[in-house]
């Protein structure tokens, strides 16, 4: 079992088996920048890729053998000699060698025997070790192999000179409980990985299993990504042996920023609820969660969000309780005495019962409609073109900037992009906000749809949602980019900066 010297390390295979999820395909550069997120947040082993599957896959492993990173850099190769050698050619440290484990991948799908697999593995080994590779042997469909078989396959494995051996779930067949049999009699050998699927929803449960019964290497992929149900991943595996065991395997304040790189580059966004680097892991709405949590950090969360490099958020809807109004309103610099903030948290759940997100110019709409306040703008859309087709996708703006009208233009990607151009030109480079998140959610049907556009905008600490709903999607985008742009252009207590016309 787990005890103080225990030593686990990670090795990621996003580049490899995450990649052979449905529909995700990776740039060479894409695959780069991911392997530096991993290389920063300290991951010891980077499957880059697999060399034999073509010129183009080869191109892209040397890309990141030439990175010259820390972490041990390798190739998935089948049991062949030429793959070994392919991997040779891109310059790896180390190669993964895969070889059937199950009968019914000896006979079915290799259409071989149990003394043939056994033979080739030694010289394989033989062969990768005599080229200075650092070398695992992985018996595929390990978890429904003959144990027996499996363990004179993985004997004769280290006899020839193996660095380590993998236990693989390679369907996400196995309870922990058949995990945990098959890694202690493999670690009786020598250095025993574990390589586990999320098929029956415990690629977790039997990547811990196997670390208990002697695993010191678990393979994974960041946000679960890869065939069928995705492979284990290695932020939920790093966070819950560092809390619940108190064993480090990489820098946790890395992960959540190389989730968003890794949902970024593959285009597979993360559920809500997902665990460690999901939206909702450290959100609260709940009145009895915030009030908790407001007093006491600990009292809603297992660990610190900034653990793992993130920030606690609280929301506003139909559960928000005085006190997280009180603490949202804090944030935005408006003070409330008791009554304001009675009336403040019904006019919230008015707008939470009817199944709308309040966002944070919401909330200050509504402290300022209770308050009897009137805010000034500073930034108003007074018309909008856009204009995208055959050419060059184009856009003009007319904005009021405090007291004089400004107009500019610009191109882009696409309309939107052209559009936030113009509106960055005319507000000037003072204005120097920062687009974090942009959401776009269609309302209703049909041609006509009308569509909600959400931002999350910052500037310095200071940070804003709007979410603005039209039937242009250039309109809403631009609207809400400005409304934030607007509150973050005046913040309480500070001067106002003057908007030079650059």
């Amino acid at each position: 079992m787990y005890d103080d010297e225990t030593d686990v390390s990670l090795l990621d295979t996003t580049l490899r088996d995450g990649e052979q999820a449905p529909g995700i395909s990776l740039t060479p550069d894409e695959k780069a920048d991911i392997a530096r997120a991993l290389d920063r947040a300290r991951v010891d082993v980077i499957e880059a890729g697999s060399a034999c599957t073509g010129e183009g896959e080869r191109r892209t492993i040397k890309q990141v053998t030439d990175l010259d990173l820390d972490a041990t850099i390798t190739s998935f190769a089948r049991g062949v000699q030429n793959d070994i050698d392919l991997a040779l050619d891109c310059d790896v440290d180390g190669v993964t060698i895969v070889v059937p484990g199950s009968d019914r991948h000896i006979e079915t799908k290799v259409n071989t025997t149990r003394e043939e697999v056994i033979a080739d593995t030694a010289e394989l080994v033989e062969y990768a070790r005599d080229h200075g590779l650092w070398t695992e042997v992985i018996g595929e469909d390990g978890s429904r192999a003959d144990l027996e078989f499996l363990e004179e396959l993985m004997a004769t494995a280290f006899d020839a000179g193996a660095t380590r051996v993998c236990y693989a779930d390679t369907v996400g067949h196995a309870g922990p409980e058949r995990s945990y049999e098959i890694v202690s009699t493999l670690a009786e050998y020598g250095p025993v990985s574990a390589h586990t699927h999320d098929d029956l929803g415990m690629g977790l449960t039997n990547a811990l299993a196997s670390v208990a019964a002697g695993a010191d290497l678990v393979h994974g992929t960041v946000n679960g990504l890869g065939e069928r149900a995705g492979n284990v991943a290695i932020e939920e595996v790093a966070i819950a042996l560092d809390h619940s065991y108190g064993i480090e395997t990489v820098d946790t304040t890395q992960l959540y920023s190389l989730g968003q790189a890794v949902a970024q580059a593959t285009g597979v966004q993360l559920p809500p609820n997902k665990a460690v680097t999901g939206e909702n892991a450290f959100t609260h709405e709940s009145g009895i969660h915030t009030d908790g949590t407001l007093k006491d950090d600990r009292m809603y969360e297992p660990y610190p969000p900034e653990k793992v490099g993130r920030e606690r958020r609280i929301v506003l809807g139909k559960h928000t309780g005085r006190a997280g109004a009180r603490a949202a309103l804090e944030e935005h610099g408006v003070e409330v005495d008791d009554e304001e903030l009675t009336r403040v948290v019904k006019r919230i759940k008015e707008i939470g019962d009817r199944g709308k997100r309040v966002t944070d110019a919401d909330l200050l709409a509504i402290a300022e409609d209770v308050k009897g306040t009137d805010r000034e703008r500073r930034v108003e859309v007074l018309d909008l073109t856009a204009a995208s087709g055959g050419g060059i996708p184009t856009a003009s703006v007319r904005l009021r900037v405090d007291d004089e009208e400004r107009v500019a233009s610009g191109t882009g990607s696409g309309p939107v992009d052209a559009a936030v151009t113009a509106v960055r030109e005319a507000i000037g480079q003072v204005a120097n906000v920062s687009l974090d998140s942009y959401e776009v959610d269609a309302i209703t049907g049909g041609t006509d749809a009308v569509v909600t556009v959400e931002v999350e905008m910052s500037r310095g600490d200071h940070s804003v949602t709007v979410a603005k709903s039209d039937t242009d999607i250039t309109s809403a985008s631009v609207s809400a980019m400005v409304d934030a742009m607007d509150r973050l252009l005046t913040v309480p207590g500070e001067e106002p900066e003057v908007l030079a016309d650059d």
